[in-house]
């Protein structure tokens, strides 16, 4: 079965209310838009390659902020446009796990 996209990224952006812990009080939406912009000026975006998706909770807020790469299920935390670059680099585009980043 081939699939649309050869990787699609949720980004977990929930927001819950203060003191509850959520991804979205880590950045999550800013650095959701940044991958999506990333993809988009490297070319990588659209059917066969790459889609970047914002999503609600996805239920590991404690482990955040974190996204998940799919059809592999790799879940990675990041804190930072650079974990977000390397995560692009080395998984996206290379196929290699960021190990320093899953979760």
């Amino acid at each position: 079965m081939t699939t649309y996209y050869k990787h699609h990224v949720f980004f977990c952006c929930n927001q819950r209310e203060a003191p509850d812990t959520c991804c979205n009080n880590h950045g999550a939406s800013a650095l959701q838009t940044y991958a999506k912009e990333q993809i988009k000026a490297l070319g990588l975006s659209g059917a066969g390659q790459i889609r970047i998706n914002k999503a609600g909770c996805l239920g590991r807020c404690d482990d955040g902020p974190v996204l998940v790469v799919y059809p592999e299920g790799t879940w990675y935390t990041f804190i930072d446009k650079e974990d977000i670059d390397e995560i692009i680099r080395e998984h996206l585009q290379h196929g290699r796990i960021v190990e320093r980043l899953k979760r």
